[in-house]
């Protein structure tokens, strides 16, 4: 029958790397912090854990037995070992990650979103990849379960225990091409309200925020075509007399990337004269990655990314 296993004690390991490394009690006492007479009593312990004197004496000095040479490398390593094991996973180097993060969101975020952070992550962290998937009616469970680590967008639907961080508010405005007709003398509900306009919806809605303010001025509009994201409704206000909603940053404030695309497409942003409510966007996300190094570096870049800085 083999003899039990001896009960493992990292302190031991640690101890063990301290006295092979200094081959005094004394120095390898006031390297962990502990006193002489502590350090002695743990030196015994470990010549009857190990079956070897480990360290005898040589004059004044205490020189390594031939089994304490060839421990060395191995206590060194083992509590380096120890050490990453024990680090706090905030502190995490981003050119060490290699990792590949799932992110759910719009394909207007996306867009907007996929540039900057592959240009953060080619910087400093060149071993991220980024995988974005499109949105679904409810996030939840996806996050829950571990199949995205972000979602990103308007954050309406989370389960209690999710946690929400905004990130920025937009204003909405409306994109017409060059050349349309409401680029040409002030825009007025009225004049909003007979154009013709496409929306966005995963629902398939035909109405909105944009139709209730409209409603308070005894007004509607005419919606000739309902997508399913926004990229397709500015493609098709880009080459038609049809308007769409676009995100802007507020007065005052960096300009969005989520304006890039419209940009991109040559539309042309106009102020609606109506109160409408701001846009928020946020990222949710579950508490088991709060703590998690990597996944801390994930939000630090969406943050810079999507809530550009003022300049100076």
């Amino acid at each position: 029958m083999s003899s039990p296993t001896p009960n493992l004690d990292a302190n031991l390991a640690v101890a063990l790397d301290a006295l092979l490394t200094e081959q005094s009690v004394t120095r390898a006492a006031a390297r962990l912090r502990t006193s002489p007479a502590a350090m002695s009593r743990t030196l015994a312990r470990l010549r009857r854990v190990l079956q070897d004197p480990l360290l005898v004496r040589a004059g004044q000095a205490m020189v390594p037995t031939p089994r304490a040479e060839a421990l060395r490398d191995e206590a060194a390593a083992v509590v380096r070992r120890l050490e990453a094991l024990l680090t706090p996973s905030g502190e995490i180097d981003p050119a060490a990650l290699r990792r590949t993060f799932t992110v759910q969101t719009s394909d207007l975020v996306g867009t907007a979103l996929a540039p900057g952070l592959l240009g953060l992550a080619r910087r400093r962290a060149p071993g991220v990849s980024l995988r974005v998937l499109a949105e679904e009616w409810e996030a939840g469970p996806a996050l829950r379960e571990g199949r995205i680590d972000l979602e990103i967008g308007s954050i309406d639907h989370v389960d209690p225990e999710t946690r929400v961080e905004e990130l920025v508010t937009l204003r909405m405005a409306a994109g017409v091409r060059a050349g349309h007709p409401l680029t040409e003398g002030p825009l007025t509900p009225i004049r909003l309200a007979a154009a013709e306009h496409v929306t966005v919806s995963r629902r398939g809605g035909f109405t909105g925020p944009l139709d209730a303010a409209l409603a308070e001025q005894g007004l509607s509009r005419r919606v000739s075509a309902v997508l399913p994201g926004h990229l397709a409704a500015m493609a098709l206000a880009a080459v038609g007399d049809v308007v769409c909603l676009v995100p802007t940053a507020l007065p005052g404030e960096p300009p969005s990337p989520l304006s890039d695309a419209a940009h991109a497409l040559g539309l042309r942003l106009l102020e609606i004269p109506l109160p409408l409510p701001p846009l928020t966007i946020g990222m949710a996300w579950h508490p088991r990655h709060t703590a998690d190094g990597a996944h801390q570096w994930l939000r630090g870049a969406v943050r810079r990314v999507l809530r550009p800085a003022r300049e100076e």
